[in-house]
């Protein structure tokens, strides 16, 4: 097996060769600016979101932001809350909140704010 899965959550993961594995190399390049929009977005909502509300606000396919809210809770960069929601499938979502712990990829954030 590749070592891309051992870079995870730095590197869109796969669980198997084939198709996975392609769609994560495929990825690799703009994963990391979408989960910081991810981020961004959870992070300016207080009450929290879920999966597929933060996906709905960027205009994103929850497909391509569901991975990225995996990646950000396996880095410590939010937390799951106890509410839940529906998604637009009518399962229910977990709620997403930043973590409280001082985040350095929430701080780089801040300082790409600041230098705008």
């Amino acid at each position: 097996m590749s070592p891309l899965p051992d870079q995870y959550p730095d590197q869109p993961g796969y669980k198997s060769l084939g198709p996975s594995e392609q769609a994560a190399v495929a990825v690799c390049n703009t994963a990391k600016a979408l989960r910081d929009q991810v981020l961004r977005t959870i992070c300016d909502s207080p009450a929290g979101l879920s999966a597929d509300a933060v996906a709905d606000r960027l205009g994103k396919s929850v497909l391509s932001v569901r991975p990225r809210v995996s990646e950000l809770r396996r880095l410590g960069e939010i937390q799951p809350t106890t509410q839940r929601v529906k998604n637009a499938s009518g399962m229910s979502a977990t709620v997403w909140v930043q973590s409280p712990l001082p985040s350095p990829v929430a701080a780089d954030l801040d300082d790409l704010e600041v230098q705008r």
